[in-house]
């Protein structure tokens, strides 16, 4: 069985959620992106999602293309981010990580050396964001191959027909994108959220967590009620805009931890 699908295991035994959060690989620099990634398991992290810095970051927002600009000036590219997954594994074999970038960096590496790379260095999953489902069966392939997962997107604008091509594809689980917009987006309709996730739960066994708007624990916990995992990303990235990388990390750490007591509530 696959990390992924062991964790959601485990999670959903104690009644708990998934808490699945977002860091820019080598955002400011290198040396910071392991050590915090262990702290925020620490913390209650249960699902790692590892930003593959990328130059033209659309489905990004402010915060998280900011990110990437200091992580490719601070010299990160994508081989680099695979390496720190790797250094991650020498004391974490239990914690998921999956992979979100875009497409054009794995084509430029190739589908078939990219997934060798990255399965050997002990990812779990990935996600590309502007690889649509309709075109990823190639892809597919090829990760099949290494039994890891691809994640898929779906939004309030997702067509049936969209849905079904992820639920026929995804593995893992399937991000749901709370809000039409870019990540770190503003508002976040509860309701709107549920019935969709709902509609996704009615049709796939494959978990389902929310992305995109939740910053806090009112947020999380409303979300947590209806999905099984919570994805938090620019609230946690948006310290190390404005702060010395080791206050930035202590801010990142405390935040998840108040996510965590919330979804433990």
């Amino acid at each position: 069985m696959s990390r992924l699908a062991t964790r959601f295991e485990q999670l959903q035994s104690k009644q708990q959620k998934a808490l699945v959060s977002y860091v820019m690989a080598g955002d400011p620099h290198p040396e910071v992106t392991v050590p915090l990634l262990h702290r925020m398991v620490d913390a209650g992290v249960d699902v790692i999602e590892l930003g593959l810095p990328f130059s033209d970051p659309m489905a990004d927002g402010p915060v998280i293309a900011l990110a990437a600009e200091r992580a490719l000036a601070g010299g990160t590219n994508t081989l680099d981010a695979l390496a720190m997954v790797k250094e991650f594994r020498q004391k974490d074999q239990e914690t998921p990580v999956v992979l979100m970038g875009y497409l054009n960096p794995v084509e430029v590496i190739g589908y078939e050396n990219f997934v060798a790379k990255a399965h050997e260095s002990g990812v779990d999953g990935i996600l590309l964001v502007d690889l649509p489902p309709e075109e990823s069966e190639q892809f597919n392939q090829v990760l099949s191959q290494y039994n890891m997962n691809q994640i898929f997107l779906l939004a309030p604008t997702s067509t049936d027909e969209r849905i079904q091509h992820v639920i026929k594809q995804a593995s893992g689980f399937i991000y749901y994108v709370s809000l039409k917009g870019v990540t770190g987006a503003a508002t976040l309709d509860t309701s709107e959220a549920a019935q969709r996730i709902e509609k996704i739960k009615s049709q796939t066994n494959i978990p389902v967590g929310v992305g995109f708007g939740i910053s806090d624990a009112q947020s999380a916990k409303a979300m947590a009620a209806v999905a099984d995992a919570v994805i938090v990303g620019s609230a946690l990235v948006k310290p190390f805009a404005t702060l010395p990388p080791e206050q930035a990390a202590e801010q990142t750490v405390n935040k998840v931890k108040e996510l965590r007591a919330a979804l433990d509530e």
